[in-house]
């Protein structure tokens, strides 16, 4: 199943309704832009905050007509929702359904799909507005990326293709940022599972972790959980067998416990999603299954733990407003509540989670909705929401060694007067209000970065991991 024939139930579901979630006012909502078609629609991915405070992102279709739907955008957008668009043209690439990635170096990664052979590219996106194409796939090493890529400690990019391989069932890859692809895994449609559709992300183990759709049980199409080390080895941790979750579209996070968080978008209680939790051992518990009601159904995003160490990400449908879609937050133990319904003028099926700014707001993207007539459901909307977390940093890359360049995004950094990783003072430059560049210091440890400012002190939201 790709996501494009994913896209297609989004009118023929049914609603269910329930009352066992807590539903919380709107008021801490709001939607930044609408998107017109002419710079870009159908928003499949989450946003990325990029180095310079800003948002960038892709849209499925709209843009250049030299495709039949639009060939698909790059955009960017600040914070206060002011938008400028990229247009893909068909040559180099098309229709990405996977978000973007800032390398270490600035620029940023994706995939689409098209290019010269039509089954997909891994490109460069420079803030200047220049793509450049790195690989074109051609079916024997994959065939249709729709993952959002990750760039390892390694300083490669990884990434999976839900089809191509031997057994056409999808591949994982890595990439160089020159454009040297290597096929690390060719999946079997066997016990290794078949047809990922999410990206990878790096534990703190340093291997890979991922998701397939469809699995040993392919007739069923239940899907796995998998680890995959940097040379290619890949071990089978979880089967999904319906009553745990179904068909895993969305990637997973390591949360700050050592535990990996996700959703499903099938399976459960009453079939409609779940959100689990797996141990690094494979030991996996159902935190929630979705009811189809006002906690919504259908989640097919990444999930996000936020600076207050719960989870928050979207379901594709439902809510209080039926078909349209929710924003949750979940706890480690399972609470849920819904913390916005979306009512189509505001975006509709959002497909793609939510990033937590180091403003403390949360920032994302719907597939449709939106004030704009110019598609038949609305072309999609960039959102905000607001849950009351403070500032904070963040690093890229969250790993190194000693002596690696390290950029600290954040807000309102010009006046910085010490840099610490876990306690160890560091040199730094402020770029700019959002941009400090350090480089690790000698005898750093793990632990969390440190950014002191004239009146306070701002902590990243995540452990940075030393290296060798």
């Amino acid at each position: 199943m790709s996501k494009l024939n994913f896209c297609v139930r989004a009118c023929a579901l049914s609603v269910l309704w329930a009352t066992t979630t807590v539903t919380l006012p709107a008021q801490t909502f709001k939607s930044l832009d609408s998107f017109d078609n002419i710079n870009g629609a159908a928003l499949w991915a989450t946003p990325v905050q990029g180095s310079d405070g800003n948002f960038y992102g892709t849209t499925y279709s709209g843009g250049n007509t030299a495709c039949s739907s639009g060939c698909g955008t790059i955009f960017k957008i600040t914070p206060n929702g002011k938008l400028t668009t990229f247009r893909f043209d068909g040559t180099n690439g098309s229709a990405p359904f996977a978000g973007l990635v800032q390398g270490a170096n600035g620029d940023f990664y994706g995939v689409s799909s098209g290019g010269t052979g039509g089954l997909g590219t891994v490109f460069k996106f420079t803030r200047n507005g220049g793509v450049t194409t790195l690989f074109n796939f051609n079916g024997t090493d994959g065939n249709g990326p729709t993952g959002t890529l990750i760039q390892a400690t390694d300083g490669n990019f990884y990434g999976t293709t839900e089809g191509g391989g031997s057994f056409d069932s999808g591949t994982v890859f890595k990439i160089t940022p020159a454009g040297t692809l290597t096929t690390l895994h060719i999946f079997t449609d066997g016990a290794d599972g078949s047809i990922p559709v999410a990206g990878l992300i790096q534990a703190t183990d340093g291997d890979l972790y991922g998701m397939t759709w469809g699995d040993a049980y392919h007739n069923l199409n239940e899907g796995t959980i998998f680890k995959i080390t940097l040379s290619g080895k890949l071990t089978t941790l979880h089967s999904f067998q319906t009553t745990d979750g179904a068909n895993p579209q969305g990637g997973l996070v390591q949360a700050a416990d050592g535990n990996f968080y996700g959703v499903t978008e099938e399976g459960g209680t009453s079939n409609y999603g779940t959100v689990f939790k797996m141990t690094p051992k494979g030991k996996l518990t159902t935190l929630h299954s979705f009811s189809g009601g006002t906690d919504g159904d259908t989640p097919v995003c990444t999930l996000v733990q936020g600076t207050d160490g719960n989870f928050y990400g979207t379901a594709a449908y439902d809510g209080k407003y039926p078909n349209f879609g929710t924003v949750f937050k979940i706890t480690s133990s399972g609470t849920f509540t819904t913390l916005h319904n979306f009512d189509s003028k505001d975006g509709s099926y959002p497909y793609g989670g939510v990033v937590q700014s180091t403003n403390g707001r949360f920032y994302g993207a719907t597939f449709a909705g939106g004030s704009s007539s110019a598609c038949e459901y609305g072309c999609g909307t960039v959102f905000t929401l607001s849950v009351g977390l403070g500032p904070f940093v963040k690093t890229l890359p969250d790993s190194g060694k000693v002596g690696a360049a390290v950029r600290i995004l954040g807000t309102n950094l010009t006046g910085a007067t010490s840099v610490t990783f876990n306690g160890t003072t560091a040199e730094f430059k402020v770029i700019s209000k959002s941009e400090i560049e350090t480089n690790v210091p000698s005898g750093a440890t793990t632990g969390t970065v440190e950014v002191k400012l004239a009146k306070n002190a701002l902590k990243s939201n995540v452990v940075f991991r030393i290296t060798k």
